[in-house]
């Protein structure tokens, strides 16, 4: 895929468990269109997307890439399955640090247009998160 071959993985790598969030200016189309439910007071567009890796890194600061499996490239099409583990250190969605070990995992597609993500589709397994840091029963 022209210019958008691993942006999925290098997003997870270098920004959201990496941190360098200068990152997403290069990476993220200022209009990206993410058809993933947010969290709640998620702006859209570029901001929605430093707003999403604020909260996760705040909450689980020590968040790790376990596994990015298969990665798909096809056109301006990217796709991967990812497994993230991390200690629950901050509030997630309105639920204080419990200090559990997590493992969750979701699957990402981008359109990739002029090398930067354009629209985003995602689906996290958020009931399976919220369980192992005790918002929702097992």
């Amino acid at each position: 895929m022209a210019g958008g071959q691993g942006l999925i993985r290098r997003f997870y790598n270098e920004v959201l468990t990496g941190g360098n969030l200068a990152l997403i200016d290069e990476m993220v189309a200022d209009d990206v269109v993410d058809h993933e439910e947010g969290f709640p007071g998620q702006p859209p567009g570029k901001e929605g997307v430093r707003f999403y890796v604020n909260a996760v890194r705040t909450a689980f600061p020590d968040l790790a890439v376990k596994t990015s499996e298969p990665a798909l490239a096809d056109g301006d099409l990217e796709a991967a399955h990812v497994t993230l583990t991390g200690t629950h250190q901050g509030d997630f969605a309105g639920v204080a640090a419990t200090g559990n070990s997590v493992e969750f995992s979701g699957i990402d597609i981008i359109r990739v247009q002029d090398g930067k993500v354009a629209e985003h589709w995602g689906s996290t397994d958020t009931m399976s998160l919220m369980q192992q840091i005790g918002a929702v029963p097992k």
